[in-house]
């Protein structure tokens, strides 16, 4: 399923990515803090307070400056061990500074020290991290604090309402920094999960592209403007003889038919497809091509490489599925009168006033009338072929199965029929039960050949591997046979074609047939010391067979 190659995000995944920032901010905020009091505690030491740090009460401005500096190095411990969750150190860390400041200004003057900025700093960092509701709290708190601050600084004082006016102003400046500090947030988390979802979209995207392109049976390459490869799939690094000329290998050195075809094509966009050969395999191949972007100034090209072998054989099965109704509907008519005509004889045969003769004439119709229906039975097998079922195969472990059943089947010894496979491991994609059809048929073929040359005798050897050019699983069938003669042999795999007089010559044709279902090709190859060799080369177990 295409779910499969989807990139979702997990929740988790988000969690703890959001969980590590927020941990990263708290961190940046207690090195503010460690900076703030960290100046302090030097200048304090120093003996070198500016006005108007300590100016009210500089004993309270040393306490206040070594419990802040010792909270800011307590705080750093914790962060550092993550020792409570990120809530309670937040909270904490805020209420800390809250009340740390507040009394720094009240050594310094109240609120007309200025030191009111270095909270405005911890509500805005708070804000950033926390959610609305918290941070609108502590902007609260704060404002209460600086309030009470004004209050016990001015409480031998006789207090007028207008000078509450700064405290005031103070937390008016508390809230609004709180809540645009927070819809800020909002907004950077919310672009930050919408770019993470487009992030994901596209990977998505890259990755189903590419899993597409990779099972496509249609070749595909990407050029730029200067015809260097920029992409191609597994499809067309096949078809042109899988090269190895570099990282990023210009056209003309994959293939000059190919580069010709392309220059041709950026001179007259309008280039009439024709077939061309790309490799030394002759390989033939339908070339089509199209602009990747519809930008004027965009000079990338899109490759289609098509297989004529592909293209020819979808049409053969067009083809051959009409002739297929044809002649199963001739077959089933034949075969009513041939029934009559087999049941006939069958009675004549059991007469008694019939002479020898005759005995032999009824001999002669029963053998035809039997070979007729086979030719018949062949027929109806061909037209009825039940849809592909291809499925991965062990080879080595299936060939074994198949040579025991085979040869209880025929009654025959099955140490004659050899088997060697390099690699073991070689796995095919293709219908057991037509893999098993196609076996019988070249077996029984192997056997009859070799038996007629040596006199009752024969051996099978049965090899496999992978092609050099391609990569491809083989098997091949030897017997030792006469061998075929060169002109015979271009038209083995016609139908009713057959050099035996009690053969049908479909068998080879139907060999064919349920190869090339399952995207497989069935070929003779001369034997040079005599005797016959079918090959039976698999398509790449790795693609779907559609």
């Amino acid at each position: 399923m295409i779910e499969q190659y989807l990139i979702r995000p997990t929740p988790n995944r988000d969690n703890e990515s959001s969980h590590s920032d927020s941990w990263k901010a708290l961190s940046i905020l207690n090195l503010y803090r460690f900076s703030v009091s960290g100046i302090f505690m030097v200048l304090v030491l120093s003996d070198n307070l500016v006005s108007p740090l300590g100016s009210s009460n500089q004993s309270l401005f040393l306490i206040a400056t070594s419990l802040y500096f010792s909270a800011s190095i307590i705080a750093w411990l914790f962060l550092q061990l993550q020792m409570s969750t990120f809530v309670i150190h937040m909270y904490a860390f805020i209420i800390i500074d809250t009340v740390s400041i507040t009394l720094l200004m009240h050594a310094s003057g109240g609120t007309n020290s200025g030191l009111a900025i270095l909270l405005l700093i911890t509500i805005a960092g708070g804000s950033i991290i926390l959610p609305r509701s918290p941070a609108l709290l502590f902007a609260a708190f704060a404002s209460i604090a600086m309030l009470l601050e004004h209050y016990l600084y001015h409480i031998n004082d006789t207090l007028e309402s207008s000078n509450f006016i700064q405290p005031g102003l103070l937390g008016l400046a508390f809230f609004t920094t709180a809540g645009v500090g927070n819809l800020l947030a909002d907004r950077i988390r919310e672009s930050e999960a919408l770019a993470r979802r487009r992030g994901v979209d596209i990977a998505n995207m890259s990755e189903l592209t590419e899993h597409i392109l990779e099972r496509m049976q249609t070749g595909i390459i990407v050029l730029d403007a200067h015809n260097k490869v920029r992409l191609m799939n597994e499809s067309a690094w096949y078809m042109i003889g899988m090269p190895s000329t570099g990282k990023k290998p210009g056209i003309n050195q994959i293939s000059p038919e190919l580069n010709k075809r392309v220059s041709q094509w950026r001179e007259s966009n309008d280039l009439v497809p024709s077939v061309i050969q790309l490799n030394h395999h002759h390989t033939e191949v339908m070339p089509r091509f199209a602009k990747i972007s519809q930008d004027t100034d965009s000079e990338d090209v899109l490759i289609f490489l098509e297989d004529t072998a592909a293209m020819a054989q979808r049409a053969q099965q067009l083809k051959l599925a009409s002739l297929g109704r044809l002649t199963a509907s001739i077959a089933h008519e034949v075969r009513n009168p041939l029934g009559a005509i087999s049941h006939a004889s069958q009675l004549l045969e059991e007469s008694k006033n019939i002479d020898v003769n005759d005995k032999r004439l009824i001999s002669i119709i029963s053998s035809h009338t039997s070979r007729v229906n086979e030719i018949i039975e062949n027929i109806l097998r061909l037209s009825r072929r039940d849809r592909t079922n291809p499925e991965i195969i062990l080879l080595k472990s299936f060939i074994e199965q198949f040579n025991l059943e085979f040869a209880q089947l025929k009654n025959i010894d099955s140490t004659k029929i050899s088997l060697n496979l390099d690699p073991e491991n070689i796995k095919i994609r293709f219908d057991e039960n037509q893999l098993r059809q196609i076996l019988t048929n070249l077996y029984e073929n192997g056997i009859r050949h070799a038996i007629d040359k040596n006199d009752n005798e024969f051996n099978l050897i049965v090899y496999g591997g992978i092609t050099e050019d391609f990569k491809r699983p083989f098997l091949d069938i030897i017997d030792k046979g006469e061998g075929i003669n060169s002109n015979v042999a271009q038209h083995i795999f016609e139908p009713f074609y057959t050099t035996s007089n009690e053969g049908t010559g479909l068998g080879l044709y139907l060999s064919r047939e349920l190869a090339e279902s399952n995207q497989a090709h069935l070929t003779y190859i001369a034997v040079d010391k005599g005797g016959s060799c079918f090959r039976l080369t698999f398509q790449d177990p790795r693609k779907h067979i559609n």
